[in-house]
C-alpha cells in the first residue's frame, strides 16, 4: 500500500461484520490499517471487533478493540479517551454504525423510531462531540459519516430513510461549523451494497437483479465503500468537506425504467 494514512489514528465504529460476508467497516477499518494508519476498532460486540483488529495485526497492521454503544454519551466519551490514550492522537472518525426497521409511519412503534434514530443520527453527534476536541489539538482532522441512497430515495423503510437523509444534513451542518477549526466531514453515500445487513434475506436472483439496477450493472462490496473512506481520510481530499459521495454504480443517475433497458442492452 501507499502509506496514504501514515502516522495518522483513527476510529471506526460498526468494525466488526454480523455476519460472514465484509461489512462495510471491517473494511473500512483493514484499509485505514493497510495505509499506517493506527485503529480502534469499534463495535457493540467486542468480539467483532476483536476479529477486525486481529485481521490487521495478522497483515502487521496496528488496531484493538473497543466495546461501544454509540447510542451512549458515556460510551463514546470512552472511546474516544481509549484511542488518544493508547495511539496519542486522533485524526481520523468513521461513522459507520446503521440499523434499520422495514416499516412505514402506519407500522413503526415510537420503540423503533427511538431505537433508529439513537443508532444512526444521535451516535454521530456523540462521537463528534468527543471527537473534535482531540482532533483540534493535533490541527485538524477527517469525519466521515456513513449515509444511504435510501436518504435519497424510499426504500420501505420509513425510519431508516429518515435517519440516512438526516446524516447527510449533519455532514453539512457540522462540516460549516467546524471548517474553521481544521475539521473536515464528508458523508459516503452507499447504494446496493452485498453485505451483512442485507445478505440474510437475499437469494441468488435478488442479487442479480440489485446488481443489474445500475448502469455499471456490477455489485458493490464493502470494499467499495472502504476505498471512498480512505481517500476522504487522507491529505489527498485535504480541500474537499460537507460533500454527500455516493458510491453507488450509478444508481442514483438513472430512473429504474431506464436502468431496466440498460440492462437488456447487447454490447
Amino acid at each position: 500500500m501507499s502509506g496514504r494514512l501514515a502516522g495518522k489514528v483513527a476510529i471506526v465504529t460498526g468494525a466488526g461484520s454480523s455476519g460472514p460476508e465484509l461489512g462495510n467497516g471491517k473494511a473500512t477499518a483493514i484499509l485505514f490499517a493497510r495505509e499506517g494508519a493506527k485503529v480502534l476498532c469499534a463495535d457493540a460486540l467486542e468480539e467483532r471487533a476483536g476479529e477486525t483488529a486481529a485481521a490487521i495485526a495478522k497483515e502487521g497492521g496496528a488496531a484493538s478493540s473497543f466495546k461501544c454503544d454509540v447510542s451512549k454519551a458515556a460510551d463514546c466519551k470512552a472511546m474516544v479517551e481509549a484511542a488518544v490514550q493508547r495511539y496519542g492522537r486522533l485524526d481520523i472518525l468513521d461513522n459507520n454504525v446503521g440499523i434499520s426497521v422495514r416499516a412505514d409511519v402506519l407500522e413503526v412503534t415510537e420503540e423503533q423510531w427511538d431505537r433508529v434514530m439513537a443508532v444512526n443520527v444521535k451516535s454521530i453527534v456523540l462521537t463528534a462531540k468527543y471527537a473534535i476536541p482531540h482532533m483540534m489539538k493535533g490541527g485538524g482532522g477527517s469525519i466521515i459519516n456513513i449515509s444511504s441512497i435510501a436518504g435519497l430515495r424510499a426504500n420501505q423503510s420509513t425510519p431508516y430513510s429518515t435517519s440516512k437523509a438526516a446524516v447527510i444534513g449533519i455532514t453539512r451542518s457540522m462540516a460549516g461549523d467546524h471548517g474553521r477549526q481544521g475539521i473536515r466531514v464528508n458523508c459516503i453515500v452507499p447504494g446496493l451494497i452485498y453485505g451483512p445487513m442485507v445478505a440474510g434475506r437475499m437469494d441468488a436472483a435478488l442479487r442479480e437483479t440489485r446488481k443489474q439496477a445500475s448502469p455499471l450493472g456490477t455489485e458493490g462490496t464493502g470494499w467499495d465503500i472502504a476505498w471512498a473512506a480512505v481517500f476522504l481520510a487522507s491529505d489527498e481530499a485535504r480541500w474537499i468537506t460537507g460533500v454527500a459521495l455516493p458510491v453507488d454504480a450509478g444508481f442514483l443517475v438513472m430512473s429504474p425504467t431506464t436502468n431496466a433497458r440498460l440492462a437488456q442492452q447487447k454490447f
